[in-house]
């Protein structure tokens, strides 16, 4: 018995690294080789040596390059080939060169892979040996009309067969004569491909089959022994993809039977070497017809091996040696009778496969790779690694995962577990398409055929895993190389500036609240509670309107959820809290990149005593302009649904006919409807005396008369003074008789008076911030008046040690937003002439930010008084406010003056104005000015009534179907749709940035606005158990591709993400800019995005046509042609970033 010394492996990927193990545990040395596209395979490194072939060939043309491996061999020395499985394995040429070199082959003999390896042949000695194969022609030949009279001979359906190779590359089921020709000539196409031979031949098509196949161990001294059998009979287009041993649905007698033909053609062939026999089996009459052996090792051996005990790769080359099976020490195999089957093995093919792309390969670098392990686990992988490049030019195989256990079933649950233990970035994978595979009733109970994966579809439907790491990496990469764009240009929190620490809440339930009332009695129970109660109740605004009016709405989700505990412990005593709604919805989808409707829900768990509160828009929702009805209807149930539990209803205008719809659907919600009167002006000036008492008692009870529970008394702007207060609250309480809830501005630094006149007239709850965020345009202190009203009738009953160190915390958060904060460092008393609500003020100001106009913050604050009395003196709160907001900040861009817009100067209009002016918002008190509403509107007719009356009813099933298409098939839930029909581009964009970057808002706030610095490490909470300690280490310079690497420790594992630098970029690719003395030129007013482009080059316009729409922070302006021309050329086109004097558009000369 000879014993090589050195082996080749012919051969890559998985299968040669096989190879070497085993030749390794038989102490020989390996030769690897290797093509130019395959020099990082893994293979190569696991070799004593490796070597290049193939110079000038193609990837794959490399290995089949027979002189080369020779070549190879030769040179190294080797005294042994092992051809693995594909490639060469099965060509009889390839062994006739190693014979001739001198060199064994680890395999069969060339004549039985000539008998045997062609798939014809091996039918003829089938039928030789007695072993029964499915009826079936010869050869087919090149004449298309012998091949259509050969296959009407057997009968269809038929099945098209390469006579050589194997892994299903060649094969056609063909159904009918129309499609023969068709599926014979690309069957030979693939074949050529794939094995260089296109010979093939037609066999019955059995319907419902199963795929078992025998594992053969044959040596040259006339032993042979089976191994038993393995199920392959989970394929997609006869590829095996699960693969079972023993096979779980034959009974003993079948096992024996299949086993014993396996045997008998191998004996007919003198079979040396492992081989295996495939069958087919009907599965409706369970008869098995031979297939084909192929003479090499499967890549499916590894379940028989587990079963049997006996390793199939050592054996082979012991075999070759010369050793005889059945003496143990020669080759490891024992005799028949004593090969028993052992437990349950089942395996899978982890690959680059993409499911839900027609299972089409991806390719790219692996970014993170961590593989499963543990009892009963065995991997056998190629170049899977982290950092691995997958290449389109070869097999997608990753891993074989193969798990044993004593059972079928426990077997499945081990191989389960294992794939759901792997974390496989940077590539799509089919790990989730399989894990739903082996779940699926019909694997369990081994009731499949070979059409499983056809016939199933509920296979495909299975979550995408969600990646959350690298998405969140991803975002930290880009933020820490390019930065935020809501941070830029403003300034950073101090460096001393840490992550805020929360106190630590009792874990168990907190006490009842307000919330149990309303739970348990209903809202009309709340409200008569108020109405009875002596204390005033208290409702903090810190989560909602404080930050909203402080810091341009842009406080995150993260730094309430921390505290909201601590709230539901400590001060079960509030009437609730307001959290949700107004600007905070559009802003955490548009600038914050999180969900507001799961922030809704988190608060609301958080704190299941305490009521949350909302501030809904009535007809107008939470966006800026009106909705059909049965929008606003559906917007209210499911934030009633999702956790609201007061929703204080108010209209911009105070029209109550605009506000029923959604009082209605409060009501009938069963949640509070606190119908809202919003206070403009001053009552008690008799020069402003359009909004006098009586307007307001009027309107309160018109609210009562509509359903209202609670009025809301809602002064935005902090207008209302503290004798006015005395004055309304009082003749409110004594005419209505509704319980009253205050809501006011601290801007001009006199609200907290204006707080205690409203609770010694008798105000039953009031709104305040926590001491941290209140005062300036939010709303007074709330623990100054909780300390105010102590041991006097009005007492709050609020524990002021609980308010401190609530505020204590809100402390820390502050400093983490000084980008966003308003600049009132002080009252300002010039709120009484702009009357602007306490969130414009602050959003006013980022807005004249971002345009370049904060210098003349003066001047718009004028302009915005002349706006408000141009456009006749209306409440001002959104959506009103910032339709007299978006004017002012325009006139003052363009340099234009109330006199001007009320003469006959022309204007671009922004649209918002434009939808004011034709009733869009409703009908403001007293009317439109009407000189100045058909200037807007030039020409176009006015709406008169209700908005939301003459909209169509929206189709939301048919609307629902359009946007999960839009999103490739995302399962949209009401919530989901309630935000799309709010605010549609912006519900997208949020969707679009998220699929990118992931669950954002459980990063740091820091760590959101800012990124990372160099050494810093942080914390991130993905959920409750779940946290990625992540550090950066450090950041490359940006490589000739404008790309950036960021390079990361994630969980102790190194990480490295590439971002492109879009500073680079944008140096490189700036817009030029307009030529004031161009009168063909059309310049950018103002920094923003391009929205929209309504013209295109070669088209005529005429002066005041649309010709784009920019968008900024929230406003929209329309670009009209000052002049009538042709266009020449549009420089920006939709969704370009563009700033102020850009050349947008370029007219003919």
């Amino acid at each position: 018995m000879k014993t090589f010394q050195k082996i080749l492996i012919a051969n890559r990927g998985e299968i040669a690294i096989r190879v070497m193990r085993a030749a390794n545990e038989l102490g020989k040395k390996t030769v690897a080789v290797y093509a130019e596209e395959d020099k990082l395979g893994l293979h190569r490194f696991k070799a004593d040596e490796a070597y290049k072939i193939g110079e000038g060939l193609g990837p794959i043309e490399a290995y089949l390059a027979i002189p080369e491996i020779i070549r190879v061999a030769k040179e190294s020395g080797a005294d042994a080939v092992h051809p693995g499985y594909g490639l060469l394995s099965e060509n009889p040429d390839f062994v006739d060169a190693c014979e001739a070199a001198d060199i064994a082959f680890i395999g069969p003999k060339a004549e039985t892979m000539r008998l045997l390896g062609d798939k014809a042949s091996a039918r003829n000695a089938a039928i030789a040996a007695g072993v029964p194969v499915v009826p079936a022609t010869d050869v087919l030949p090149d004449e298309m009309s012998v091949t259509k009279k050969m296959a009407d001979d057997v009968g269809y359906p038929l099945m098209l067969k390469a006579s050589w190779g194997g892994g299903g590359r060649g094969m056609r089921p063909i159904f009918g004569p129309d499609e023969l020709e068709d599926k014979v000539l690309e069957g030979r196409r693939e074949a050529v491909a794939a094995f260089g031979n296109g010979e093939g031949f037609l066999e019955r098509l059995v319907q419902r089959a199963r795929h078992v196949e025998v594992q053969i161990l044959g040596d040259s001294h006339g032993n042979l022994v089976h191994l038993f059998e393995r199920d392959c009979s989970v394929q997609r287009r006869n590829q095996k993809v699960v693969e079972r041993a023993p096979d779980p649905y034959l009974t003993e007698e079948q096992r024996a039977e299949i086993c014993e033909l396996g045997l008998k053609i191998c004996q007919y062939a003198k079979y040396q070497c492992a081989g295996t026999v495939e069958f087919l089996m009907d599965a409706d009459t369970n008869e098995f017809f031979f297939i084909e052996v192929n003479p090499r090792v499967q890549v499916e051996h590894t379940v028989t091996e587990e079963v049997t005990g006996i390793d199939i790769v050592k054996a082979q080359i012991r075999i070759t040696e010369g050793g005889h099976i059945g003496n143990l020490e020669e080759t490891g195999v024992p005799e028949q009778k004593d090969i028993h089957l052992r437990g349950h093995a089942v395996q899978c093919r982890v690959t680059t496969e993409d499911p839900l792309n027609n299972f089409i390969p991806d390719y790219g670098r692996i970014t993170a790779y961590r593989g499963a392990t543990g009892f009963g686990i065995r991997l056998d992988g190629g170049t899977a690694y982290s950092g691995a490049v997958i290449t389109r030019f070869y097999d997608s195989l990753l891993e074989k995962v193969t798990a044993w256990a004593p059972t079928p079933e426990e077997a499945r649950l081990r191989l389960d577990r294992a794939l759901r233990e792997f974390r496989i970035r940077g590539v799509a994978t089919n790990l989730a398409f399989v894990e739903n595979l082996i779940s699926h009733p019909k694997f369990k109970t081994a009731t499949y055929t070979t059409k499983f994966i056809d016939e199933t579809p509920e296979l495909f439907d299975f979550k995408k895993r969600r990646d959350r790491a690298t998405k969140l990496l991803t975002y930290i990469a880009d933020i820490t190389v390019n930065g935020h764009p809501e941070a830029a240009g403003r300034p950073k929190p101090a460096a001393h500036v840490k992550a805020p620490k929360a106190p630590i809440a009792p874990v168990d339930t907190p006490p009842d609240g307000a919330r149990q009332l309303l739970d348990s009695k209903g809202a009309q129970a709340v409200a008569d509670w108020m109405l009875a109660e002596k204390k005033l109740m208290l409702t903090d605004t810190t989560m909602r309107d404080a930050h909203q009016s402080l810091l341009a709405t842009r406080m995150r989700s993260h730094d309430m959820l921390k505290i909201a505990p601590t709230y539901a412990h400590k001060l079960p005593e509030l009437f609730s809290m307001e959290c949700w709604g107004g600007a905070t919805f559009d802003v955490a989808y548009r600038f914050l990149q999180e969900c507001p409707w799961q922030r809704l829900r988190m608060l609301r768990k958080a704190m299941p005593n305490l009521m949350t509160q909302m501030l809904l828009r009535s007809a107008n929702g939470v966006g800026y302009t009106n909705y059909p009805d049965n929008v606003v209807i559906k917007f209210v149930e499911r934030a009633a649904a999702s956790g609201v539990d007061v929703f204080r209803v108010f209209d911009s205008l105070n029209w109550v006919d605009n506000m029923r719809v959604a009082m209605d659907a409060v009501i009938e919600s069963g949640k509070i409807c606190e119908g809202t009167i919003c206070y403009t002006g001053d009552f008690q000036n008799p020069d402003h005396a359009k909004y006098d008492r009586d307007y307001y008692v009027t309107m309160a009870k018109e609210l009562k008369a509509a359903g209202a529970h609670v009025l809301g008394l809602k002064d935005m702007a902090g207008l209302l003074k503290p004798s006015a207060a005395s004055v309304l609250v009082k003749a409110l309480k004594e005419e209505v008789g509704l319980p009253v809830h205050f809501h006011t501005h601290d801007t001009s630094g006199i609200a907290a008076a204006s707080i205690l006149a409203a609770a010694d007239a008798g105000v039953d709850a009031v709104d305040a911030a926590m001491d941290a965020f209140s005062s300036g345009t939010s709303q007074p202190c709330l623990g100054s008046i909780v300390e105010a009203l102590r041991g006097s009738e009005r007492d709050t009953g609020l524990d002021c040690a609980a308010i401190r160190e609530i505020s204590g915390y809100w402390e820390q958060v502050r400093p983490l937003y000084t980008g966003f904060e308003s600049g009132t460092i002080s009252g300002a008393s010039e709120v009484y002439l702009h009357e602007m609500p306490g969130g414009q003020f602050t959003n006013l100001k980022a807005q004249a930010r971002s345009l370049g106009l904060e210098e003349r913050w003066g001047e718009i604050a004028q302009t915005y008084a002349d706006v408000n009395q141009m456009f006749g003196d209306i409440p001002k709160v959104t959506p009103s406010s910032k339709v007299v907001g978006d004017m002012a900040l325009a006139m003052v861009s363009a340099g234009v003056s109330r006199g001007d817009i009320e003469g006959d100067a022309e204007f671009s209009f922004p649209d918002s104005v434009i939808d004011f002016f034709k009733g869009g918002l409703g009908q403001p008190p007293g009317g439109f000015p009407a000189e100045l509403q058909a200037k807007v509107l030039k020409g176009d007719a006015p709406m008169t009534d209700r908005p939301g009356k003459d909209l169509p009813p929206v189709d939301l099933e048919a609307v629902r179907a359009d946007v999960s298409k839009e999103l490739e098939g995302f399962n949209v839930d009401d919530e989901d749709l309630c935000g799309y029909l709010m605010y549609p581009k912006v519900f997208l964009d949020y969707m679009g940035r998220h699929r990118d970057y992931g669950p954002v808002r459980v990063l740091p706030t820091l760590t959101y606005f800012y990124g990372m610095a160099e050494g810093e490490e942080v914390a991130i909470e993905l959920e409750a158990g779940k946290t990625l300690v992540l550090r950066l280490q450090t950041v490359s310079t940006t490589n000739e591709d404008g790309e950036v690497k960021v390079f990361f420790e994630l969980n102790g594992q190194p990480r490295v993400i590439r971002v492109p630098d879009r500073s680079a970029a944008a140096s490189a690719n700036a817009h030029p800019k307009a030529d004031p003395d161009n009168q063909g030129h059309v310049a950018a007013p103002l920094p923003g995005v391009v929205a929209s482009v309504n013209v295109s080059a070669g088209q005529t316009v005429e002066a005041g046509d649309v010709l784009l729409s920019i968008e900024a922070m929230k406003m929209e302006t329309a670009i009209h042609a000052e002049v009538g021309g042709v266009i020449a050329r549009v420089v920006t086109p939709a969704g370009s970033q563009v700033d102020a004097k850009d050349l947008l558009v370029e007219f003919e000369a």
